[in-house]
Formats: structure tokens, sequence, C-alpha cells
């Protein structure tokens, strides 16, 4: 049996990317047109739609480092659609909103592409697609699945069979499969740091190690936002923030469940990974537990999976990541885990992310974007385009959000009833499996 992890870096992420030295913390008190909270996907989309906007005077406070939380941390798999599933989404809003929700994700995924070529971001992307691999003997799962994009989202998935799908993906896991073709995966820290690069060239005042402390609403109808260094005087504030988030705006955090997640990176396996998954594809299973996984340019395997209401230890990560792993991949038995990791994302009662502006309170007026659950890279980017286009004065936030609010979680309590559904699923799995 091979080692758990082997290496002191937080992350294969942080291991391989180039963060440069620290951004000065905020000192001394400002002015500014909107002061951003949280340098995540969400934030930094939102600061770089506003820039592309011609808005000026945007300064982005980060807690730590750039996408040190989620944003950095993630399986890297850029594609639409939301943590709420197709039929859901189209139950609430109807065929019609729900399509238009839908095809913001897809306006997010090309708008993804654009900026990594017009911004020159390396970010190790690759446009493989993505394959939903059927984990069940049962043909029905994908026959729904592939009639519901197509008839209420006007995109097609091609289907593919077993012995197809053994050409792509060498293992007898899974029946076959549906793929996805406009999706691709990337070095998400990587993507993150180009952002915030583009976005300081466009103007924007980028502060670290800048944790918010209190947001206030001043007499004048701004707001007045405090670190331990110093404050800022803004016309506008967008709280992105997500599972870390902290004493900063309790209505905002009551609405958050901090969930955590896994992922680890194998040692690089050369020819061999290549003669085991011959495609570049993302790759994801049908089982509400699924896991994920994909090639890595220094052909190391990475692979995801699992949540949880707390966070664990990397040597812990890669022994249950690992034995997943071998349930696709027996013949990686010997490979090394290098990297395990984890992290915590947000996720919102109702699934689905919560972009709007708070009505009421002291701190009406306050804009926010969290919520993104684990299928946030597309939705982070329809938030901070819909933030950009309604702080400039351009447009409304999209009709849809409205309806998924700040629906309180009620901690602890939720929390426990998070990790219940989700083991409750596990065995719905487990037994359709058997079936």
């Amino acid at each position: 049996m091979s080692a758990p992890a082997t290496s002191a870096a937080p992350s294969y992420y942080e291991a391989t990317a180039d963060r440069g030295p620290p951004r000065a913390p905020l000192a001394g008190a400002h002015d500014a047109e909107v002061c951003i909270v949280g340098a995540g996907f969400a934030g930094l989309a939102t600061a770089l739609g506003l820039v592309e906007r011609g808005v000026q005077g945007i300064v982005l406070l980060e807690a730590g480092r750039i996408a040190c939380g989620a944003s950095g941390r993630n399986g890297g798999f850029v594609f639409g659609g939301y943590s709420l599933g197709g039929a859901e989404l189209v139950a609430q809003l109807g065929a019609e909103e729900a399509r238009a929700c839908y095809g913001l994700t897809q306006t997010a995924v090309d708008l993804i592409r654009h900026r990594i070529a017009a911004y020159a971001i390396e970010c190790e992307a690759v446009d493989g697609g993505a394959l939903l691999a059927n984990w069940f003997d049962d043909d029905a799962v994908l026959d729904r699945e592939q009639r519901l994009l197509r008839e209420h989202f006007g995109v097609e998935w091609r289907r593919i069979g077993r012995d197809e799908l053994a050409r792509q993906v060498v293992t007898t896991r899974y029946s076959g499969a549906l793929f996805e073709p406009d999706a691709f995966h990337f070095h998400p820290l990587k993507y993150a740091l180009g952002i915030a690069r583009a976005a300081q060239a466009g103007g924007v005042l980028l502060h670290e190690h800048s944790a918010v402390r209190a947001v206030e609403r001043l007499a004048d109808g701004r707001f007045r936002v405090a670190t331990d260094g110093g404050t800022l005087r803004a016309r506008h504030v967008v709280i992105a923030g997500g599972g870390t988030l902290r004493g900063v705006l309790p209505a905002i955090e009551r609405a958050m469940l901090p969930i955590a997640t896994y992922v680890m990176a194998t040692e690089p396996l050369g020819a061999r990974l290549e003669a085991l998954i011959p495609s570049r594809a993302a790759i994801y299973d049908t089982r509400f537990a699924f896991d994920y996984y994909r090639r890595l340019n220094d052909t190391r395997l990475l692979w995801g999976g699992r949540i949880s209401v707390r966070d664990r230890r990397p040597e812990q990560i890669a022994r249950f990541l690992r034995a997943d792993m071998l349930r696709v991949f027996p013949s990686l038995e010997d490979a090394r885990i290098d990297f395990a990791w984890g992290g915590l994302m947000s996720y919102a009662r109702h699934k689905m992310p919560q972009i709007g502006r708070m009505d009421g309170g002291a701190l009406a007026g306050v804009w926010h974007a969290c919520g993104f659950g684990g299928h946030g890279v597309a939705p982070t980017t329809v938030a901070g385009e819909a933030l950009a286009e309604a702080i400039s004065g351009r447009r409304p936030l999209p009709d849809a959000f409205r309806r998924y609010g700040l629906a309180r979680t009620w901690r602890p309590f939720g929390l426990l009833a998070a990790q219940a559904a989700y083991h409750l699923a596990e065995l719905k799995d487990a037994w359709r499996g058997r079936r």
C-alpha cells in the first residue's frame, strides 16, 4: 500500500502556482466607489466585470490570499448548470425561466474561455469536454438526463455506449456515458491569479490579509468597511465570501452551510495514465455522492469526492479517496498519493447561488454573491457579470435569483441535516448499485 500524502504543500495547486509576493494589507482611511469583500472567483469576476464596464474606484479586500478558499482548491471543472439539478430548476422556475437561468452558465463558460485568451492566462486549460459516466447498469439514468437537457435547455450531450466509453476510460465500472462537448477543465488557482492580475491592470486595488471586521451604513448612504489596519468609505459593498466568511454580516453567514470537500493528486504516472484514461475529458459519475477526476498535464491523476461537515487531515483524505479511486481503477494499487487536501465551500439550503441585494435592516443595499455549493466555477462568473451589470446601472439582477434568497440554515441543526441527507444519498446509491 502506498503512503498517504507526502507533500507539506496545502494542495497540488498551491505547490504548482506562483503567487508572487503578498499584496499589501489595507492601511489608513480611503474612499472607493465599490468595495468587494472576498477575492475568490465571485469577487474577482465582479471586479473584472466592473473594470470591463468602465467602472473605476474598485477596492478588493481578501482576509487571506487570493483564492485561498474553495476557488483555489476545487476540481477545476468548467461546465454549465448549478448545484440544483436541472429537473428541480424547471419545477421551481418553470420551463422558460429555467432555460434562461441555465443559459447564464453557458454564457459564463464562454466568457471564462474568452478571458483566458484575452488576458493570456496560463492556467493549463484543456478543452476536452466532460463525461458523465453511468455508475448504474440502467440506461434510463442517461436517457432521462439527455432528454431533460435537450427539451428544456436546448443542450445536446452525446450518448456514448459501454464499448466506446471503454476506449476512453479503461474500467469496467461504468455502463455508458453522456459527453458534454462545451465543458473544459483548468488549474483553478492559476486562473484566479490571472483574473486578479487583469483586474489590477484595470485599476482595481487588491489588498490581501485584510479581513473585514465590520460594515456599517453611514448617514450619507455610503458604507464604512473596517479592517484591522484601515477603513474604506464606499458607495457599494459586495460580500463575496464563502464558507470561511466569519463575523461580517450575520444575515448572510446564517444563510450558508460551510461544507468540506476533498481532493487528492497522485504521483506522476507517465504513459500509464494515458493508457488508463485516453480521454482528456473531465469525468464524473451519476451517483449523488459521485467521484470526479481528470488527467493533469504533468501526468498525475486528480481525484475528488465526498462531502462532510468537518475538515480532515491530509492523511485521512488520502486514505478514503484512494479507496474510492481503486474501486474504479484497481490497477493503481501501487500509485503514490502526493497531495491530499480539503476545504470549505458554502451551500445554500435551496442549492442555488445567493446573488442579490439586501433590502432591509441596517445594511440595506449591500450586494452579495455566495452559496455556490459544489458547482461554482461558471455560476460565480454569472454572479460577477450580474452584479457588474447592476452596479454599473446597465441592467437589474436577473429575476430568477430573487426566488433564491438568504434562507436561514439554522446551524448547527442545518449541518447535521446536511450530513444526514448525504449519508442517506450514499445508502440510496449503494442500493441502486446492488440492484
